[in-house]
């Protein structure tokens, strides 16, 4: 991309982007925090959430290819493990899979005003990953109880270049003792829309796509590492990632 080019993007996302997604999120942020007066389950949180992110996606200029749908019962609780490219896969998963989603998310995401306020007070779970302790688990299970789907990205932090890294194991450990699917997920393009440490986003085109359920109830507890390996490799194949090719 040429100098000029950068700069256009560079001065649309600062002047244009950032103020236009601000205000997404403080509206979305405050109709979210409303609703949960009345509905602690936090679904009408999820229809802002979704609601913002076609917003972020629709305002950027970001299209999601997404394929495999048709593979998911509806009526099922599944964990979809996905990898992380950009900031942008929240928004590009929140958009385009049509089940009540909660994450599990970083402590430090629940202290950004609206958007954190939203994580809590929604349902979804913050971990501190330095002492995760055993309550995550307990936290996680009931939301899985409630028949609220799991998005986790299993690499712990977006990716520098695209390329994946090593699915931590810590992450399947409730669908492996509660008995529910992990559903893969490969999130291919969200790199070039916005990469790690830097300001300026573009539009784009992205690729989802969403594989078959890997059930879990065979799988045992010491197997965990051998199973997120699976998961990784599925992942993979349909992620564009530089380092496969050279």
């Amino acid at each position: 991309m040429t100098v000029a080019g950068e700069r256009w993007h560079l001065a649309r996302t600062v002047c244009f982007l950032i103020p236009a997604i601000s205000v997404y999120t403080i509206v979305l942020g405050t109709l979210s925090l409303l609703s949960t007066i009345v509905d602690r389950r936090g679904d009408a949180a999820h229809w802002c959430a979704r609601t913002w992110a076609r917003l972020i996606l629709k305002t950027t200029g970001v299209r999601v290819a997404v394929s495999g749908l048709e593979a998911l019962d509806r009526q099922r609780t599944y964990v979809f493990a996905a990898n992380h490219q950009s900031i942008y896969d929240i928004p590009i998963v929140f958009a385009s899979i049509p089940f009540q989603l909660r994450i599990v998310a970083k402590e430090s995401l629940g202290r950004i005003p609206f958007m954190g306020w939203h994580l809590r007070w929604a349902g979804h779970l913050l971990v501190d990953r330095s002492h995760p302790g055993a309550g995550v688990v307990k936290k996680m299970a009931k939301l899985v109880d409630e028949h609220h789907s799991l998005i986790v990205f299993p690499e712990g932090t977006r990716s520098l270049d695209g390329t994946m890294g090593r699915f931590k194991g810590g992450s399947f450990v409730l669908a492996l003792e509660s008995g529910v699917p992990i559903v893969p997920l490969s999130i291919s393009g969200s790199r070039h829309v916005m990469t790690k440490g830097r300001v300026t986003v573009r539009p784009g085109h992205v690729r989802l796509t969403v594989h078959a359920p890997l059930e879990t109830t065979t799988v045992a507890r010491a197997a965990v590492r051998d199973f997120a390996e699976r998961v990784r490799d599925i992942v993979r194949r349909e992620v564009d990632e530089p380092a496969a090719h050279a």
